[in-house]
């Protein structure tokens, strides 16, 4: 009997059911908590923004409005809005400025990609769309920027007010502006001109005056006092200065123990022993010719006591002590001197030399030491920041920060672009026109795109107390007409030629921040899942 044939397994399409909907939802949520955190940082932007205090868990409150440092102190558990903040540490790293304008614009991204998504169009064609959108506004960003060279200092001030007019410490942009300027062209290499290290400017915080106050030393600042004990010398000319490493101070032990002294010459012995090494060294110093001593901070030992204090100030040396050990590295690069890590190296030839280190009493009782006039200075400069009080000069400082990452931005790619909007409403025209020549749903996308870039013109007429919609709306028709650097001028609240108005960024910031805000949203439409691990 022939054997019966076993029943054929029906074809699995037909029957197989995938729920998809847990990937919707896990997408609609990424989405939303992104979203919800661009439109905490969304009124900040822009030099009519609304300014955030920050209460942080152990009590200190911080005033800004600087996209980086809100985004920073928010405690975020959503891992999707965890990747907003990623981004604006990554815009702050890239560019310095425009990190409320690149989370504000991945916002706007991905409530249009919400909106494609509800529509039944797959996440893959989104984000392959998006990559090209954003290429393409990399080009046309590029054709509207203006070549700019480093000799022209007023370029580089006017960009670096812009960046100042949107902070708390707008209203002296006019002195900070050139003052990042002159700090940045001061440490640019010739040979090296891209490769500006931010680190070679040091900004030193002093309480006490105004932030009108504030100023660049061409030279050393060290927040402290000089050590007065044992009326040491306070002012100093023709300095050769020690940067050291070691204490002046009698030696310890490596273990722990105790020494039982029965009677008093071996005291007297034990104090003579101290002072004759302390002695030894001190004329060891004095022998190579320093007379101005910078010693690091010491954790094991004193780094000098009060016997090796009233010895140096009888041997005429002006000592600073607690120099903190990441300091170092700054202060020997600025004083072209070697550290010194043992009273056995001690030599001239790693002193460093200066006309004048001096203490200067800075009129409100604070006192600061500043060393000028320092002989093969190295490429770096120190911007003293002063401020009535703590918030304000924090404030001033990541202010400051910004306009120097600003001017870094200058020096590494020298275009610059109008500000107000303008490059973005020309993108969204731009792309616009594009997306009508595509076929498919790349068209349908970009189209989508552009219109979400327009969020940036729409958020500054919004906080500046502008109509947004009639404002957005003159913008496009004065962009159709050619006229591609007419922006929105917060201060007259009408629409002028931005660029006669010199409101102008770097072209690197408008780049960055589109690159990086595509790919930040790239990657939320990516995830169809969240996995906790616990």
């Amino acid at each position: 009997m022939a054997a019966i044939a076993a029943p054929q397994p029906r074809s699995s399409k037909v029957e197989s059911y995938t729920d998809n909907k847990r990937k919707e939802d896990i997408r609609h949520s990424n989405i939303a908590a992104a979203k919800s955190v661009a439109d905490a940082v969304r009124t900040s932007l822009g030099p009519k923004g609304m300014d955030k205090m920050i209460s942080t868990s152990s009590g200190d409150v911080i005033i800004t409005n600087d996209g980086a440092t809100i985004l920073n102190n928010m405690q975020l558990l959503q891992p999707a809005a965890k990747m907003l903040v990623e981004l604006s540490k990554s815009q702050d790293a890239a560019a310095g400025d425009g990190t409320t304008t690149v989370v504000v614009i991945a916002g706007a991204l991905l409530d249009s990609c919400r909106l494609l998504l509800t529509r039944g169009i797959h996440p893959t064609v989104v984000s392959d769309s998006l990559h090209k959108a954003a290429v393409k506004a990399i080009d046309i960003l590029t054709a509207m920027a203006v070549p700019v060279e480093l000799g022209d200092r007023e370029s580089l001030v006017k960009s670096a007010s812009t960046s100042l007019n949107s902070k708390v410490v707008s209203q002296y942009s006019t002195l900070l502006a050139p003052l990042a300027v002159d700090a940045v062209t001061s440490v640019v290499d010739p040979e090296k001109p891209e490769q500006v290290d931010l680190r070679d400017i040091k900004i030193v915080k002093k309480l006490g005056g105004t932030v009108d106050d504030t100023q660049l030393v061409k030279g050393l600042v060290f927040d402290k006092k000089v050590s007065h004990a044992a009326g040491g010398p306070t002012r100093m000319e023709n300095a050769k200065i020690g940067v050291i490493q070691f204490q002046i101070s009698p030696p310890k032990t490596d273990i722990e123990q105790s020494i039982v002294v029965s009677d008093y010459s071996q005291m007297d012995r034990i104090l003579k022993e101290e002072r004759s090494y302390i002695l030894g060294m001190i004329k060891k110093i004095k022998g190579t010719g320093c007379n101005v001593l910078l010693i690091q901070k010491s954790i094991l030992r004193d780094a000098v006591t009060d016997l090796s204090l009233h010895y140096l100030a009888k041997a005429k040396i002006l000592v600073i002590k607690d120099v903190e050990r990441d300091e170092i590295e700054f202060i020997t690069k600025t004083l072209n001197c070697l550290p010194i890590a043992n009273i056995e190296h001690f030599r001239v030839e790693k002193l460093g030399q200066a006309d004048l280190v001096e203490e200067v009493s800075l009129g409100d009782g604070g006192k600061i030491v500043k060393i000028s006039g320092i002989k093969d200075m190295g490429r770096t400069s120190t911007v003293l920041v002063r401020g009535s009080n703590q918030l304000v000069i924090d404030e001033a400082e990541r202010s400051l920060h910004d306009a120097l990452c600003v001017v870094r931005c200058l020096v590494n790619k020298r275009f610059l672009i109008a500000g107000g909007g303008a490059p973005e409403i020309e993108l969204s025209r731009q792309l616009g026109a594009w997306a009508k020549v595509l076929h498919g749903m790349e068209g349908y996308c970009i189209r989508a795109f552009a219109e979400s870039l327009e969020v940036i013109p729409y958020t500054l007429a919004e906080n500046a107390g502008l109509n947004p919609i009639a404002i957005v709306t003159e913008l496009r028709n004065r962009h159709a007409q050619g006229e591609i650097n007419a922006g929105i001028n917060v201060r007259k609240g009408q629409i002028t030629n931005i660029l006669e108005e010199n409101v102008v960024q770097p072209l690197l910031v408008s780049t960055s921040a589109i690159t990086l805000a595509t790919e930040c949203v790239r990657m939320i439409l990516k995830i169809d899942d969240i996995v906790t691990v616990r």
